[in-house]
């Protein structure tokens, strides 16, 4: 799904995941579930709990093992992992896929990184929480400034010249600075009245733009006014 644009479309992750979501699975054939903390995760005889970057086998961690799959599964794919625009269960993902194509979607995942939208991305459970102090039930899941470093993916070229858009909640906007430096147009939709903080700006085309809402899952809405021409950049 190819669509031609000099617009590139990043948007951040979702923690509903759809149905029949693939899962890698360990050596003794239980199903992975990849989160932030796995000692914290609840016991489970059918599951098993690892980080993205925990080792697989001795120097191979499994987001060494996600790229080779992809690598060498890609027309096989016997796990039945989904591309990672079909992996979230908000209809969105695919409406955007649809207008922009493929080769210009990206999705800002709190456990793997900036990946393509066609990347065969396994079920993971993990979320961006910018509250180090959290202690819920769910505490699991979320990964903090203070967790061990993540070697997250970074797929859009560095000299890209398209304009790089992200939607997404301020807890993610960090991890898009990061993964985007040196990309030279970028622009940051944004919520609140204020932009969201980052660390000081080296590049002189990037631009934060609000969108007005009260609606919670604000950048849903953003992505679908893009997607019908009602917002622009």
């Amino acid at each position: 799904m190819t669509r031609n644009t000099d617009m590139i479309v990043v948007i951040q992750c979702a923690a509903r995941k759809r149905a029949n979501a693939g899962h890698l699975v360990s050596k003794e054939g239980r199903k992975i579930m990849f989160v932030a903390d796995p000692g914290r995760a609840p016991e489970s005889e059918s599951v098993v709990y690892r980080r993205p970057d925990d080792l697989e086998s001795p120097g191979r961690s499994y987001r060494d093992v996600l790229v080779e799959y992809n690598q060498r599964e890609r027309e096989e794919n016997p796990l039945d992992l989904l591309p990672a625009w079909k992996l979230y269960e908000n209809q969105v993902y695919a409406s955007l896929a649809e207008k922009f194509g493929t080769d210009n979607l990206y999705i800002l995942s709190a456990g793997w990184g900036l990946i393509e939208a066609e990347f065969l991305t396994p079920n993971y459970d993990i979320t961006v929480s910018t509250n180090v102090s959290l202690k819920s039930k769910n505490g699991y899941k979320r990964r903090c400034k203070r967790d061990s470093v993540y070697k997250d993916y970074s797929m859009i070229p560095r000299d890209v010249s398209s304009h790089v858009v992200f939607l997404g909640g301020k807890d993610y906007v960090r991890l898009f600075w990061e993964l985007t430096a040196g990309i030279a147009r970028r622009t940051i939709f944004h919520k609140s009245c204020s932009p969201p903080s980052v660390p000081d700006c080296t590049v002189p085309d990037c631009t934060f733009k609000r969108y007005e809402t009260s609606t919670r899952n604000w950048h849903y809405e953003c992505a679908r006014a893009l997607i019908d021409g009602t917002v622009s950049v």
